[in-house]
C-alpha cells in the first residue's frame, strides 16, 4: 500500500460506524391515525383536524385506504360558495396515497420529501397495513443535527419572492395566491401605520388557518379578521437551530426573516430547512473531502509527520479493509471504546453497534459509500463496558490508482459532554435551577404564545401572581436549606393543582408565576386559586419540623384587564398585594367587580352543599299534552331551590354550580326518587296513565353508578318502568359516544324510556341518532319560538318532526306559548308538546288539580 494510501484510508473513512445509528420512520411517525369515511362532509373533517391538531385525514373505506385530505387541500375550498363545506370528502381528497415503509431511515425520507415534493406520508408496517403518518416536521424535529443548524444561517434559506397580501383583501384571494405559488402560508402586511402595533405590522395566513375556517363553515371575509399576529420572526444573521427551537416550542410552522432594516425578507418553514439540509451536508461533505485531498498530496513528502498526527490525535480513526475487517487502530479509538488494538484488529466494526439503528440505516449508508465513497452522520456508539454514547462520524472509502477498493477509513468524535453542555446551557437559560419550575424568561415565551392563541380561540387567559406569606420568617429563622426545602415542596403542590396545559413558573424568591390557558371565564381562575390555598395551607414537614405557609394570590384576566402580557403580570401583582392586606391566605381578582361575582359564587356554593340537608330543594311538575287528544299524557320534573334568605334560586344559576362541585349526583338522584313517588301518589289516586320525565345531567350520566342508581330507585318506589322517561342530550353523549350507547342500553334493559332534549342544538349528527336507543325527540325551543313568523324556523321544526317519525320516535315541542304555535305544530303533525300556552311548571298539588 503507498503511503498516499494509507493515510487516506485513516483520515477518509468514517461511513461505516454511522450507519449502525439512524431512526427509522416508524420510530418518529405518529401512530394515532385520524380516519374518517368517504361521505363524511368536508367541514366535518377539518373540525376533526383541528380538533386534533393534525395536518392529514385518512379517507378509508372498508377497512382500506382510498386516499387523503390535508391542510393544503383546503386551499381548494370556494369560502364564496357554502355548498362547498357539505361536500363528501370523498369528491376532493387526494388519491392514491402517497405511502412509505417503516423501516426506511430519516435522510432518506427527508430526500423523498424534497424529490418528490409532498408534505405527508402514510407509513406502511411490514405486512403493509397503516401503522401511522409522517410529516415534514417530523423530519426536521428528529434528524439529530443541531451541530450542523448551529453553524448555518438564517440568510442561507432566503429565497426572496416573498407573498405579502394587503390586511383588505379577502380570504378566497389569498388561498388562490397560495395554491398558485405553492405556498402553505401567505403574509399579510397592515401597512406601516400599524408598525408601532404591539401586534406588529405584519400577520400571517397558514393553511391550518384556512383547515379550522373550513371547520368553522365561514364564509369569505377579509383577512384582518382572520389573520394571526404577531408574526414571528428572527434576524438573517440568526443560526437555523434557534428557528428550528422557536417553531418547535411555540408549534408554529413558520417564521418571518427580518433584514438589518426591520423590513420583512421572506418567510421560512420546515420545509425550507428539510430542503437546505440535505443540499448543504452535501457542499459540506464536498468541502471536507477537498480539504483532505489537499492534505493527502501534501503529505507524501512526510508520510512520519501524518502517522504521528494520527497517532496522537484525540479523535478515533480505524481502518478496515475492503470486506470490512479491522486492520488498524489509533490509541484514540482504544481510549473512547475501551477495546485495546488486538481485541478489535481482524474483526467487524459492527461490534461497536448500539442496536439503536435498523437495517435500512445501513443499506442507505452501504448505498451512498458505494455511489458516492463517502458518508457521515452523528451515530450511537457502544462502549466494551457497554455504555451507549453519541458520536460524530466520518467514513470514506479509499481506493488504489486504479479505481479499486482497497479500504475504508473511519473518524469519529465523542460529543457526549457537547450534548450535555448544550442540554445544561437550555436548563440554565429556561429553567429554576432549584425547582425545576420554568424561570421568568420561559414563562414570557410561553406567555406570548398563549396570549396569541387565546386572541384566535376567543377564550380568556389568566395570569396569578403567587406569593408565600411568612417565608422571610422561615427562612431567616430555619436557614436558607431548610427554606430551600420548602419552595421544592411548594412548586410540587403548584404543579398538582393544575393542568397539563397550564404553566407555573418561579419568578425568585418565593414568587411565583402561573398561566391558565382556555378558560371559559374568571369563575375557571377563582377555582384553581381556591385550590392552591387549600394545597399550601396544609402543613409541610422538613427534618421533623411541622412547617405552616399559607399564600397570596393575584389574578388578572386576559382580556377583560389587559391582552398585554407585561400589564397582566403587573395587575396580578397588584392584586396579590390586595390578598395580603386583606388579611393573606386568600386571592382576589385585579377587578374588584369580578371579586365581588366570585365571593357570591363561592357563597352560594356552600349554601348549595347544604340545600339537600335542609330540604330546601323542591319539584315542580309541567304537564305535556297530545296534540290529537288535548288531553296530559306526561309530566315533566323541573327542579327548584327555595333558599331561605334568596328564596328561589334560578336552576341556570345552581344547576352548573351542582355540576362543577358533584353536587348534580346525589341532586340528581334526590330529584329522580321525588319525581317517582309523586308518580305513586298519582297512581294510588286512581288518575291515568302518566309518564314520568326526568332530566339527566351529564356528570349524572357518566358516573358509574348511575344504572344502579336507577334500578334501586325502580325498586324502592314501585315506579312502572315502561311510565319513566329519563331526558339526555347530545352533547353528553357524544362526549363518548360508545360508552354513552352502552349505558343508554343498560338503561333499556331496566325497562325505562329515554328521550333526546334539546334535539337540534347540539351534534343533529344521523350517524350516531340511529344508534341512539330512545323513544322520543324534543324540539329546542329555540326553533319553536318562531315557528308562525319565520319559515326557516317553520322548515326545520317540519324536518325534525319528519326525521323522527322516520326513525319510529315520537316528537315533542318545547316552548309552545301561543295558538299560533299550536296551529303550525298540529299542521306539521308533531305528537306532543309542553310550554307556558298550556301550564307553567306547577307545585304538585296544583299539578294534581289539572286532572
Amino acid at each position: 500500500m503507498s503511503q498516499q494510501d494509507c493515510l487516506r484510508r485513516v483520515l477518509d473513512d468514517s461511513l461505516h460506524l454511522a450507519a449502525n445509528d439512524a431512526v427509522c420512520v416508524g420510530a418518529i411517525a405518529r401512530a394515532d391515525l385520524l380516519e374518517c369515511s368517504p361521505e363524511l362532509p368536508v367541514f366535518e373533517a377539518a373540525r376533526l383536524m383541528s380538533e386534533r391538531r393534525v395536518s392529514s385525514i385518512v379517507v378509508v373505506d372498508d377497512d382500506d385506504v382510498v386516499g387523503i385530505w390535508t391542510e393544503r387541500d383546503a386551499l381548494a375550498i370556494d369560502f364564496r360558495d357554502v355548498r362547498a363545506f357539505s361536500r363528501p370528502i370523498r369528491s376532493v381528497m387526494s388519491t392514491p396515497v402517497r405511502t412509505v415503509s417503516a423501516t426506511i431511515g430519516l435522510h432518506e425520507l427527508a430526500l423523498r420529501f424534497r424529490e418528490e415534493h409532498v408534505r405527508h406520508y402514510l407509513v406502511e408496517n411490514d405486512q403493509g397495513r397503516p401503522c401511522g403518518i409522517v410529516s415534514q416536521s417530523d423530519v426536521v424535529l428528529n434528524q439529530g443535527v443541531e451541530h450542523y443548524l448551529r453553524l448555518r444561517k438564517v440568510e442561507s434559506l432566503v429565497k426572496g419572492g416573498l407573498r405579502t397580501l394587503p390586511a383588505d383583501a379577502l380570504l378566497g384571494e389569498a388561498t388562490r395566491c397560495m395554491r398558485e405559488h405553492a405556498t402553505d402560508a401567505i403574509v399579510v402586511d397592515f401597512g406601516p401605520e400599524a408598525a408601532e402595533d404591539p401586534l406588529g405590522r405584519y400577520g400571517i395566513l397558514t393553511e391550518r388557518d384556512v383547515t379550522r375556517m373550513v371547520a368553522q363553515c365561514e364564509a369569505e371575509q377579509p383577512l384582518y379578521a382572520v389573520a394571526n399576529r404577531p408574526l414571528l420572526t428572527v434576524q438573517e444573521h440568526d443560526s437555523l437551530y434557534r428557528v428550528r427551537t422557536l417553531l418547535a416550542e411555540r408549534r408554529f410552522r413558520h417564521i418571518g426573516v427580518l433584514r438589518e432594516d426591520g423590513t420583512l425578507a421572506d418567510l421560512i418553514s420546515f420545509g425550507d430547512i428539510i430542503g437546505g439540509m440535505e443540499l448543504a451536508y452535501l457542499h459540506e461533505l464536498q468541502h471536507a473531502l477537498q480539504a483532505r485531498d489537499q492534505a493527502l498530496h501534501s503529505s507524501q513528502r512526510s508520510l512520519r509527520l501524518a502517522e504521528k498526527v494520527i497517532e496522537n490525535s484525540l479523535e478515533g480513526v480505524m481502518v478496515t479493509d475492503a470486506e470490512s475487517r479491522i486492520v488498524s487502530v489509533n490509541p484514540a479509538f482504544c481510549r473512547l471504546t475501551g477495546y485495546s488494538a488486538e481485541e478489535v484488529v481482524g474483526k467487524r466494526p459492527s461490534m461497536l453497534s448500539s442496536g439503536r439503528h435498523d437495517g435500512a440505516f445501513y443499506a442507505r449508508m452501504w448505498e451512498r459509500l458505494k455511489a458516492e465513497g463517502q458518508w457521515e452522520s452523528e451515530i450511537w456508539n457502544r462502549r466494551k463496558s457497554g455504555e451507549i454514547y453519541p458520536a460524530l462520524l466520518h467514513i470514506a472509502a479509499i481506493t488504489d490508482n486504479d479505481g479499486t477498493l482497497t479500504h475504508y477509513a473511519a473518524l469519529f468524535t465523542d460529543i457526549s459532554p457537547l450534548k450535555e453542555t448544550e442540554a445544561r446551557i437550555r436548563d440554565l437559560a429556561y429553567y429554576d435551577p432549584l425547582t425545576g419550575l420554568p424561570n421568568r424568561r420561559l414563562l414570557e415565551d410561553r406567555l406570548a404564545v398563549e396570549l396569541a392563541h387565546a386572541s384566535r380561540s376567543g377564550k380568556r387567559l389568566a395570569v396569578m401572581f403567587v406569593d408565600l406569606d411568612r417565608f422571610k420568617r422561615i427562612n431567616d429563622s430555619l436557614g436558607h436549606e431548610i427554606g430551600d426545602h420548602l419552595l421544592i415542596e411548594v412548586s410540587k403542590r403548584l404543579r398538582a393543582c393544575l393542568r397539563e396545559d397550564d404553566t407555573v413558573a418561579r419568578m425568585g424568591g418565593d414568587e411565583f408565576l402561573i398561566v391558565l390557558c382556555n378558560l371559559d371565564g374568571p369563575e375557571d381562575a377563582v377555582v384553581t386559586a381556591r385550590r392552591i390555598v387549600e394545597a399550601l395551607r396544609r402543613p409541610v414537614v422538613i427534618d421533623g419540623r411541622e412547617l405552616v405557609v399559607t399564600t397570596s394570590i393575584g389574578i388578572s384576566i386576559c382580556p377583560d384587564d389587559s391582552k398585554n402580557a407585561t400589564t397582566l403580570i403587573k395587575n396580578a401583582d397588584v392584586a396579590m398585594y390586595r390578598a395580603k392586606e386583606d388579611g393573606r391566605n386568600s386571592y382576589q381578582l385585579y377587578q374588584p367587580a369580578m371579586n365581588a361575582r366570585s365571593l357570591e359564587h363561592l357563597a352560594l356554593e356552600t349554601a348549595l352543599h347544604g340545600a339537600l340537608k335542609r330540604d330546601e330543594l323542591l319539584l315542580h311538575f309541567q304537564p305535556l299534552i297530545d296534540l290529537e287528544t288535548g288531553t296530559v299524557v306526561a309530566a315533566e320534573a323541573l327542579l327548584r331551590w327555595c333558599h331561605p334568605e334568596l328564596d328561589l334560586v334560578s336552576p341556570a344559576d345552581f344547576i352548573p354550580l351542582a355540576e362543577e362541585t358533584g353536587l348534580i349526583v346525589p341532586i340528581g338522584e334526590w330529584v329522580l326518587r321525588n319525581a317517582c313517588e309523586h308518580h305513586r301518589a298519582w297512581r294510588e289516586a286512581g288518575r291515568g296513565e302518566l309518564r314520568m320525565m326526568v332530566n339527566i345531567s351529564a356528570r349524572q350520566f357518566r358516573d358509574d353508578a348511575f344504572v344502579d342508581v336507577v334500578d334501586r330507585v325502580l325498586q324502592e318506589t314501585g315506579m312502572p318502568p315502561a311510565l319513566l322517561t329519563l331526558e339526555v342530550t347530545e352533547t353528553m353523549l357524544m362526549d363518548d359516544v360508545d360508552s354513552s350507547i352502552v349505558r343508554m342500553h343498560r338503561l333499556r334493559a331496566l325497562g325505562v324510556n329515554l328521550a333526546l332534549d334539546d334535539f337540534g342544538t347540539g351534534y343533529s349528527s344521523l350517524a350516531y341518532l340511529k344508534r341512539f336507543p330512545i323513544e322520543e325527540l324534543k324540539i329546542d325551543r329555540l326553533f319553536v319560538r318562531g315557528i308562525d313568523r319565520n319559515t326557516r324556523d317553520a322548515a326545520l321544526v317540519a324536518a325534525i318532526i319528519s326525521l323522527g317519525h322516520s326513525l319510529g320516535l315520537r316528537v315533542v315541542a318545547e316552548g309552545v306559548e301561543s295558538e299560533d304555535h299550536l296551529k303550525v305544530l298540529r299542521e306539521q303533525g308533531c305528537d306532543v308538546a309542553q310550554g307556558f300556552h298550556f301550564s307553567v311548571p306547577l307545585a304538585w298539588p296544583a299539578f294534581m288539580a289539572l286532572g
